[in-house]
């Protein structure tokens, strides 16, 4: 009807006289109507229809989130569980180069086929992982549906997954780049680093914790999961632009690694008795009883942070010829003396003693020292008193708008590490 108007006055054009007092404006022109025939009836049915139509498929497809959830489920990405049979040729029966191996889990790069997979044609990364539990194919098809449909650019997406008998196959996305305990600690040589300047670890800082508050408060579970499984080397730095994306997402969820009860702070469940870790990374309460839990991940983040500002491992061992024994080094307690402790030139000297030499000093000490204060509250032995990836992430991205700002000011070259002040 408002179409036929404006074609009406669009194609007949007439002079409207101004209004005044004492003469008011003229009418407007109204349509001539049509006897009520058939033919008629049925032309007015048809428009009124098709106004109706039009409207209602305007609203839905603006406002409607079912319009929406109705999309995104017809998105190829959506779950897909993988034959056993399929990822047992694609890995030519577990016989081709693994891509990585560790004590808990095996990978393969593939390359899936929309023929055998019903998605598109990518390069893919096979996780092999012990599984906890007996797996229902129902209970995984509805989480792998949640899992699969998130896109948060700094996580790895999960494409779908394998059941056998004893093991769950995870099939993610293929990225290119290294993981961070590589980048950092290169092994080939120790002298050299592709994180040569302050922004680079900082966008890697930021990275991660956005990636992590995603996990933890926007994957759309009723209880928030865990990751369980942060760690430098679960994190790969992408090529060419140097981004951080986290791996592992969803894996201890279908693994059957993490309980069913949502209860506690945040929706912090109650975690199994039977776990694995890493060495450096998990928190006091995670080594005594098993129990992983938002604040678990938390501490693991804070270890991260403190090896992108020092560069070194969470745990290492020094050789002392006094007690002809082991010493041990922790990362934290490093990191507690250079900002607490004493000794000579106050906190900004010995955080330019502690923070990785590769850098040649090219850093805000000031950030650095808020950074690392942030990484300490990350790893306190009260998970109770540890903050939550919400605030973690809003701390940091503040700190790198601080850290940009400086980069600017001082106009660091990309190519090369410059020395402001002497160590």
């Amino acid at each position: 009807m408002c179409k036929t108007k404006m074609s009406v006055n669009a194609s007949q054009p007439t002079p409207t006289p101004t209004p005044t007092p004492t003469t008011p404006p003229p009418p407007r022109p109204r349509r001539a109507t049509t006897p009520p025939d058939q033919s008629s009836s049925s032309t007015s049915a048809a428009s009124s229809s098709y106004v109706l139509s039009s409207s209602v498929a305007t609203t839905s497809s603006i406002s409607s989130p079912t319009s929406l959830s109705s999309l995104r489920d017809t998105l190829p990405e959506n779950a897909h569980i993988y034959s056993f049979s399929y990822i047992r040729s694609a890995t030519n029966n577990f016989l081709a180069k693994r891509y990585s191996s560790t004590s808990s889990s095996q990978s393969w790069r593939i390359s899936t086929n929309f023929e055998h997979t019903g998605s598109w044609s990518r390069d893919a990364i096979v996780f092999q992982r012990k599984s906890r539990k007996s797996i229902d194919p129902d209970d995984l098809k509805s989480k792998l549906t949640m899992l699969c449909r998130s896109h948060q650019k700094e996580i790895i997406k999960l494409l779908g997954a394998s059941i056998s008998s004893d093991y769950i196959y995870l099939v993610y996305e293929y990225v290119k780049g290294s993981n961070l305990s590589n980048c950092l600690r290169n092994p080939k040589s120790i002298n050299f680093t592709i994180l040569s300047t302050w922004m680079s670890r900082m966008q890697i800082a930021t990275d991660v914790a956005h990636g992590l508050e995603y996990i933890h408060y926007h994957t759309g579970f009723s209880a928030s999961i865990v990751h369980k499984h942060v760690k430098s080397s679960g994190i790969i730095v992408t090529e060419p632009d140097f981004h951080a994306k986290i791996c592992h997402f969803g894996a201890a969820e279908l693994c059957g690694e993490t309980g069913e009860d949502g209860g506690g702070e945040g929706g912090l469940g109650r975690r199994t008795k039977e776990f694995d870790g890493v060495r450096g990374y998990m928190s006091p309460e995670f080594q005594e009883t098993g129990d992983a839990t938002q604040k678990s991940d938390v501490y693991a983040f804070g270890v991260v942070l403190l090896e992108l500002l020092s560069g070194e491992e969470p745990l290492k061992y020094k050789f002392d010829k006094a007690t002809n024994n082991y010493q041990k080094i922790s990362i934290i307690e490093t990191a507690r003396e250079a900002v607490e402790g004493g000794g000579e030139g106050g906190v900004d000297g010995r955080l330019r003693r502690w923070v990785d030499r590769r850098l040649k000093d090219s850093f805000p000490v000031e950030v650095v020292e808020k950074l690392t204060r942030v990484a300490l509250s990350c790893v306190h032995v009260e998970a109770s008193d540890r903050p939550n990836m919400r605030r973690i992430s809003g701390k940091i991205s503040k700190l790198y708008l601080e850290s940009k700002i400086w980069s600017d000011r001082v106009n660091v070259p990309n190519d090369i590490s410059v020395s402001l002040a002497p160590r």
